[in-house]
């Protein structure tokens, strides 16, 4: 018999395992289960913090087995992969989430996954991210965006995600923890990897693909697809060497599309192949604001820091038909440059697993539908015959302008990845800087003022959201809180539409999109769900 269980304690009790043993037994014949704790095994399985009142709390969840021992999920999992003759191929592009997890998916169909990848691996790809913070120069294929692993290897990984509907959540979790993820993700009601402990996790999952018969070919562009009409399918992809530019052709029984929500291009190609298959989707745009982790940590724990680790806050607002809110907020982090290309700055936020840093930061971004795009862009989407690119153009001349505003301003110093910044408080009052406090951005910022050139639907819905928040968390307007400028990734402008049942594009046969590149996926877990799924789908077609 299995029965699960919820009890309440104190920071300091958390620890002592005769007395949680005793909470949970008394909590289980109070509902009416008599246990004996020496006949029973006790497995930890979430615990999350009650801040809300002056005493904090930890409510930890357990599963009790009473009369069985637990079982071993792992080992289930890893059973079912099976070595592929390479009778039948998938070509993955793109290393992320949703293509090493849909690998595996295959693998337990005995399809032989190819991934095609446009970046490095992750020993190159971490010198090449280096060299933006430190040269400012950006690789336009090896960056934070693109390589191998994905978006998420050098920006956090944080596997939270409320998408309990797309499939097994623990599932995932679980094998990140083979491949060396610490077995905390388990448990925690916020699981994060951390990004100095994720690379090592997907180059261990990279040699396992490889051991089980897959193939990995980085620094390989997808620049064309190569297809077939009536209807229109694809067979193939044609390729480029990002370092020799030797061209090359794959050929495969389907293709799982998981490129991210950067690949700029690749909108475009699909749009060249086949426009119908793109929609305009809603996305954010915003900030990021830092504040020091003591101040965040005060106002979350009032005043009651002790030994807890880094707070977190999540928050939100409506303001003139549309949501401001919190993203991927980084507790004891730090934020770094994301840009996929030269002239661009892009913003985001990440973690190491022990989140301790001495500050603490999130997007504060607004949501932005299809017709709050400026008529220029949606012009210029027209003459490509593509209304759907519209946001991605706005998008990417963003990027360009908070550039113009930073790295290429004459006072950015050393750095083109030097950031426009402005304190909130002046934000809020529409004045300069002259003084920016010290930041966690190691190209540096600029000072700027962010109230006059970001867009007014943007600006003007923020300044009335941070007055919202202070509400909810006193002190989050201060002197020391820096907004840093564009956080413009949190999600793609564009939805590669695919059918609900089958996962395949609606336009173009054989080709299965998936993760955050699609439009239907957002973060790591979601993400490696989709790909899983996408997978599972295509093999339906493939098997038949």
């Amino acid at each position: 018999m299995i029965k699960e269980v919820s009890i309440t304690v104190t920071p300091e009790q958390e620890h002592d395992a005769p007395l949680i043993k005793k909470i949970i037994c008394s909590t289980l014949e109070h509902n009416g289960t008599r246990v004996n704790a020496n006949d029973a095994s006790f497995v930890f399985v979430k615990k999350s913090i009650d801040a809300r009142h002056s005493h904090i709390k930890l409510i930890l969840k357990y599963k009790v087995y009473i009369g069985e021992k637990p079982g071993d999920n792992t080992t289930n999992m890893i059973g079912k992969w099976k070595p592929v003759d390479g009778k039948q191929s998938v070509i993955i592009i793109g290393s992320g989430p949703a293509g090493l997890f849909g690998a595996f998916k295959l693998f337990e169909h005995g399809i032989k996954p190819i991934i095609i990848e446009r970046g490095q691996q992750t020993d190159v790809r971490k010198r090449d991210i280096a060299t933006i913070s430190t040269q400012g120069i950006v690789g336009g294929d090896s960056n934070y965006c693109f390589g191998e692993g994905g978006a998420g290897t050098f920006s956090d990984g944080k596997l939270y995600t409320r998408s309990n509907k797309r499939g097994n959540i623990d599932n995932i979790l679980q094998l990140f923890v083979y491949f060396g993820a610490d077995k905390s993700i388990l448990t925690d009601a916020h699981p994060h990897i951390g990004t100095d402990k994720l690379p090592a996790i997907i180059n261990a999952m990279r040699q396992k693909i490889i051991s089980l018969g897959g193939e990995f070919h980085f620094n390989t562009k997808c620049v064309s697809f190569i297809t077939k009409n009536n209807p229109l399918t694809i067979t193939g992809v044609h390729t480029r060497n990002t370092t020799t530019q030797e061209e090359a052709d794959y050929f495969g029984d389907a293709v799982l599309l998981a490129t991210g929500h950067s690949a700029v291009d690749i909108y475009e190609l699909i749009a060249a192949t086949a426009p119908q298959a793109l929609e305009a989707k809603t996305f954010a745009v915003g900030v990021r604001v830092e504040h020091p982790r003591v101040l965040i940590d005060s106002i979350q724990y009032h005043g009651n820091i002790g030994s807890l680790p880094a707070a977190e806050y999540r928050l939100t607002s409506q303001q003139d038909g549309r949501g401001v809110y919190s993203f991927c907020m980084c507790p004891g982090g730090f934020i770094v440059p994301s840009a996929t290309a030269p002239e661009q700055i892009v913003i985001n936020g990440m973690s190491s697993a022990s989140r301790n840093s001495r500050w603490s930061n999130a997007a504060i971004v607004v949501e932005t539908q299809p017709e709050d795009i400026p008529a220029e862009f949606v012009s210029r989407a027209k003459e490509m015959k593509c209304s759907a690119l519209a946001g991605l153009l706005w998008r990417t001349a963003l990027e360009h302008e908070t550039y113009l505003h930073g790295g290429s301003s004459s006072s950015a110093g050393k750095s083109k990845q030097a950031a426009p910044a402005q304190r909130l408080v002046d934000f809020l009052a529409r004045k300069e800087s002259a003084v920016l406090p010290q930041t966690s951005y190691t190209p540096g910022v600029v000072s700027s003022r962010l109230d006059e050139w970001l867009p007014k639907q943007i600006s003007s819905r923020l300044q009335s959201a941070f007055n919202d928040f202070e509400k909810n968390m006193k002190g989050f307007i201060s002197d020391e809180a820096l907004l840093v400028a564009s956080e413009t990734r949190t999600s793609t402008p564009v939805r590669i539409l695919r059918d609900d049942e089958t996962f395949e594009s609606t336009a173009i046969a054989n080709l299965y999109p998936a993760g955050e590149g699609s439009g239907y996926a957002g973060g790591i877990v979601s993400s490696a769900m989709d790909g899983e799924n996408a997978c599972e789908k295509m093999v339906l077609k493939i098997k038949k």
